[in-house]
């Protein structure tokens, strides 16, 4: 279980209602993490405080928090579903396949379907990640398992380093902690010649005071999910829309309202959001300061017609219709 429900500024609902589309709203409450029913047995020192599962709607997106003592571990490891990972505290040692990562503050990864994968904490505090899977992690009624501990799978964690950032084979892991109000000026003061190596794989879009950095996506191999970062300067907005796919929104740093399935709700660091498929969503960041999250789609996105903006239709039958 999650913890209590928003309340919106218009004395909305509880989670899961449906105006114009299933969603979700949650804050974090350590008291409800447990130990992910497929790992009973298997490591030590883990537990995950899960947000947004089937249990509060969601089809394709199970995401939380992943929480590792220090001196805990997880042991070699595949699922079958894709992870992706975000650091939010402390240093993870990270294995997938043959390599290890010491990861910290600000890197991510990417865990493909069918790799092999373990985690380790080799520091004196605990460390946190948010994840996200899709498809969601099978329940313990189902009568399946979806995580399998292969008998004699190297553990490598060991020796694990902080990732390499210009390695050019580096694929399934990365940093980024949003961008500064001056990105722009920022990323030009430099020499023109001999800049760190930069391109469509380092992008970052941006449009109406919006700053988008895609860190898992089919770049990286993922088919099934995608993550990425959001910044939001003050006067940033995205207009009321809806998608064919679930999109989940957790909140790093800033407050804003966000107007979620026909309801404003004030959201803060730590909090959590879901739009379901249909469920419409907007951000006018108007009444504070600048404002990050991660953002996470699943499944990941067709390639053309993701967005739906009513206004348009709206638009269409009046002068049509």
């Amino acid at each position: 279980m999650t913890s209590a429900t928003f309340h919106s500024r218009d004395h909305g609902r509880e989670r899961g209602a449906r105006l114009d589309g299933p969603t979700a709203v949650v804050r974090q409450d350590w008291a409800a993490a447990t130990v992910p029913w497929a790992f009973e047995g298997h490591g030590e020192g883990f537990d995950r405080l899960a947000l947004l599962t089937p249990e509060v709607g969601t089809t394709h997106t199970d995401l939380g928090i992943g929480r590792l003592a220090a001196g805990g571990h997880i042991p070699p490891h595949v699922r079958s579903y894709e992870q992706a990972i975000y650091v939010l505290e402390g240093e993870v040692a990270v294995q997938i396949e043959a390599r290890a990562y010491l990861l910290r503050p600000g890197d991510f990864a990417f865990v493909p379907l069918g790799a092999v994968h373990a985690f380790a904490n080799r520091a004196s505090t605990e460390a946190r990640w948010m994840d996200v899977y899709s498809p969601v992690a099978l329940r313990r009624e189902s009568g399946r398992r979806d995580a399998f501990f292969p008998v004699g799978a190297a553990d490598v964690t060991a020796a694990a380093a902080p990732p390499n950032l210009a390695d050019p084979t580096l694929r399934l892991v990365g940093h980024y902690q949003g961008t500064e109000p001056d990105h722009v000026t920022t990323a030009t003061s430099e020499p023109a010649r001999g800049r760190e190596s930069a391109g469509m794989n380092t992008a970052l879009l941006a449009y109406s005071g919006i700053s988008v950095k895609m860190l898992v996506d089919q770049n990286r191999g993922a088919h099934l999910l995608t993550m990425f970062m959001v910044d939001y300067e003050v006067s940033g907005a995205a207009q009321p829309h809806d998608h064919p796919f679930e999109e989940a929104y957790f909140f790093l740093s800033g407050e804003t309202d966000f107007e979620l399935g026909g309801q404003t709700y004030h959201f803060s660091p730590g909090d959590v959001a879901w739009a379901g498929v249909g469920a419409t969503h907007a951000c006018f960041n108007v009444d504070g300061g600048r404002v990050r999250w991660i953002e996470t789609q699943a499944p990941a996105p067709p390639q053309q017609h993701s967005y739906r903006w009513p206004v348009d239709w709206e638009r269409f039958e009046a002068d049509h219709c």
